[in-house]
């Protein structure tokens, strides 16, 4: 392992009680732009008494993963495990596998190398265009976090030839086409799906793996009875069966993203990368940037290890984005070398 700082955790976005304290700026001021989660949510439908009442049975369980095979183009819903989001899965996975060499396709979401690691893996961070045939195993986010690098599904087949491929597919809802999902129907393939960010309910705390039968009960067994409650199974499997909402959310997440960029670009900001739910810019002064924002209240996703990086995710409404646009009108005004007339 190449001094990976490994099992330690870094930074997400989100936190905003941390910020709040930091910052001395109370909670509700907060524009919060940094995180990857859709700002207009999936109406949260009527839940049924009993599924509050009662733990969730098999058929409640069954009808959720029928939906996400239906969502994920899936062929057989057996194959699919629901979890309390990805998180829990992408902890539990190495723990599954004897210890082997670890590819993690990088940069990328940082709790991979870490959840491997833990498990007595040997963790290699590697480009796409440079995975070792010597790994046992290959790790990639696709689309990635938090560039947007996108690996086109052939060559993560090419990548998977004789070994385990885990892709974790937080940000494929809006681009389905790069999906592996509906080629997981073998042990060597694991998907990982978040339904928080695509449908705006992170707190939901959902995710689903998707891959062979064989691993889905070994996943299933250890992550126990009642993985999922009631109330999550139960809005979980509307919101997958809705194709309207689905289809409206695609475009509407596009123009909003295409929005973005345009009013970054507009700041002097050069835009690198991102998905429909976030965009990525790449400038010398983006600490001084976010430290500006911060000042208004509006929050964004800094990276230790690349400081010139500043993430920055969707605005919820025309109030946000003047919002922002005033901000960052303002720091064309005061940024480190900016031209006064």
């Amino acid at each position: 392992m190449d001094g990976l700082r490994a099992a330690g955790r870094r930074p997400h976005g989100g936190g905003l009680d941390a910020a709040s304290k930091r910052f001395g700026i109370a909670r509700e001021r907060w524009l919060d732009l940094s995180t990857g989660i859709n700002p207009a949510a999936y109406p949260v439908p009527a839940i049924p008494p009993a599924a509050w009442e009662q733990l969730p049975d098999s058929t409640l369980l069954q009808r959720l993963q029928a939906g996400a095979a239906r969502a994920y183009r899936a062929d057989d819903p057996a194959g699919v495990v629901a979890a309390p989001g990805t998180q829990a899965l992408i902890q539990w996975l190495p723990r599954l596998v004897s210890p082997r060499r670890v590819a993690v396709i990088s940069p990328t979401y940082n709790e991979h190398v870490p959840a491997w690691a833990a498990a007595d893996h040997e963790v290699d961070t590697v480009t796409a265009d440079a995975v070792p045939a010597s790994a046992d195993v290959v790790v990639v986010v696709n689309p990635n976090n938090p560039d947007g690098r996108v690996v086109p599904p052939q060559r993560l087949a090419e990548l998977g030839r004789g070994r385990l491929l885990v892709v974790d597919e937080a940000f494929a809802d809006t681009d389905p086409e790069v999906s592996m999902a509906p080629d997981a129907h073998h042990d060597g393939l694991v998907v990982l799906r978040s339904f928080g960010k695509f449908f705006g309910l992170a707190g939901l705390r959902l995710g689903f793996a998707v891959t062979g039968t064989g691993r889905a009960a070994a996943l299933g067994a250890v992550l126990g009875p009642w993985a999922v409650s009631g109330p999550a199974a139960v809005i979980g499997t509307t919101a997958l069966n809705d194709t309207a909402w689905i289809a409206s959310t695609r475009r509407r997440l596009v123009d909003r993203a295409e929005r973005l960029e345009a009013l970054l670009a507009d700041a002097g900001l050069t835009v690198v990368g991102g998905t429909s739910l976030f965009r990525l810019v790449d400038d010398p002064d983006a600490a001084a940037l976010h430290r500006h924002l911060t000042g208004r209240a509006i929050l964004t996703r800094p990276f230790e290890d690349r400081p010139s990086w500043l993430r920055f995710g969707l605005p919820g409404d025309n109030s946000a984005f003047a919002r922002l646009e005033d901000a960052l009108a303002a720091w064309r005004w005061r940024r480190p070398g900016a031209a006064v007339d």
